[in-house]
């Protein structure tokens, strides 16, 4: 079975998150939403997404049935989705959850579609803010999942283990670390350790080949991507992968994409001094937004990275390719391929920037090929305006 997970008004009030994929590739939970979309339907899955974007992220075609990529799946979903017949399009008020049509259709033909209202509450990722918000409820979900019916691996008895709810996969593993499961499942992907003197608190997924370091301290309702390497104290963040926190400091309430490097001793606020709702960037108003939040961290794209000592405020937004260093509290919109910090900034220029990437993918064994160069290129004419 193929389906296609289409980008809808999400995408661009996910940006800066989305500016490098479809909305239906964040990752939010364990798994990204095109994966959970997938493993519940025994499906391989596509993507309708913008032009830049859809090289890299092609649409299956000649698929019948489109999901909406912003939304993650639940049993009920599942439920209506397997009563739609061709033709008929799932509908929350002027929310557009799935159709069955001809592929290809166009999207001002959709008004054609008769409508199946859907009532029930759902999981929609439509602001930065909303990945780690949903965290706790869709890892237990993606737990379950996971875990149904499998035996988890056994781990060394020089673990402190609290509750029931630990899975490792295999080659995963952990040594004198304390895995307390009694408020939220912990989930150790297959190939990840972690090391010395570590404390967990679920809920907490760990994905394959990443790694926790000695003496970390993770709270719950926490994601690591894979490939990924972690240490200090994290609360309430997603990691996507590919990307190190690897020292002290402190991350929480937080998003951080891809191919990101945190320097060590680096912190960010989650709080205002006057417990205040936080404001963070947003592309689509080109201001500030109220998120409603006492409690919101850091949003920091694919390809960003900062300097030792980096400290940043309430609700900072930094953009893709951006590269922060210095003394002092940076502003709180970082733009993207900026370079620079308090003191002031310049254009990150994209030549150098693709130098680094190359040796960052190198270090992976992955190429840095013109796929990756020219979605790079696209997002940094789209952002010049945030630069002048």
């Amino acid at each position: 079975m193929t389906i296609n997970l289409f980008d809808d008004n999400a995408w661009a009030s996910l940006r800066p998150l989305s500016f490098t994929r479809p909305v239906a590739d964040l990752r939010v939970g364990i798994l990204t939403i095109a994966q959970k979309w997938e493993r519940h339907l025994n499906a391989t899955a596509g993507f309708l997404t913008i032009p830049y974007l859809s090289i890299k992220y092609p649409a299956q075609v000649g698929a019948s049935l489109s999901i909406n990529g912003s939304v993650c799946p639940d049993e009920g979903l599942l439920e209506a989705i397997d009563r739609l017949r061709d033709g008929e399009a799932l509908k929350q008020q002027e929310l557009l959850i799935a159709y069955r049509a001809p592929y290809g259709m166009l999207p001002e033909e959709l008004n054609t579609l008769k409508a199946v209202v859907y009532e029930p509450s759902i999981i929609r990722i439509l602001h930065p803010e909303d990945v780690f918000k949903n965290n706790d409820t869709e890892l237990r979900k993606d737990f379950s999942l996971l875990t149904k019916g499998r035996s988890s691996a056994i781990l060394s008895s020089t673990n402190v283990i609290l509750g029931e709810e630990v899975f490792v996969e295999e080659g995963g593993g952990a040594e004198c670390a304390t895995l307390n499961s009694l408020s939220g499942p912990i989930y150790v992907g297959k190939n990840s350790q972690i090391w010395e003197g570590a404390h967990i608190r679920g809920s907490f997924a760990l994905c394959h080949d990443s790694q926790v370091k000695m003496g970390a301290k993770i709270y719950g309702q926490t994601t690591i991507g894979p490939f990924s390497r972690v240490g200090g104290e994290i609360n309430n963040a997603v990691i996507w992968g590919y990307s190190s926190k690897g020292h002290e400091g402190y991350l929480g309430n937080s998003v951080m994409g891809q191919w990101c490097n945190i320097g060590a001793d680096t912190n960010n606020s989650n709080l205002k001094n006057n417990y205040a709702s936080v404001k963070i960037w947003d592309y689509t108003l080109d201001d500030f937004r109220q998120t409603g939040m006492l409690f919101c961290g850091m949003i920091m794209a694919d390809h960003a990275k900062c300097g030792i000592n980096t400290m940043f405020n309430t609700g900072s937004v930094v953009g893709v390719g951006a590269n922060i260093f210095g003394a002092g509290f940076p502003k709180t919109f970082l733009p993207d391929f900026s370079w620079g910090g308090a003191q002031g900034f310049e254009t990150y220029r994209l030549e150098k920037m693709f130098e680094t990437a190359e040796q960052v993918f190198m270090r992976r064994n992955l190429p840095f090929d013109e796929k990756e160069r020219n979605i790079l290129t696209a997002v940094f004419e789209l952002t010049k305006s945030y630069r002048s």
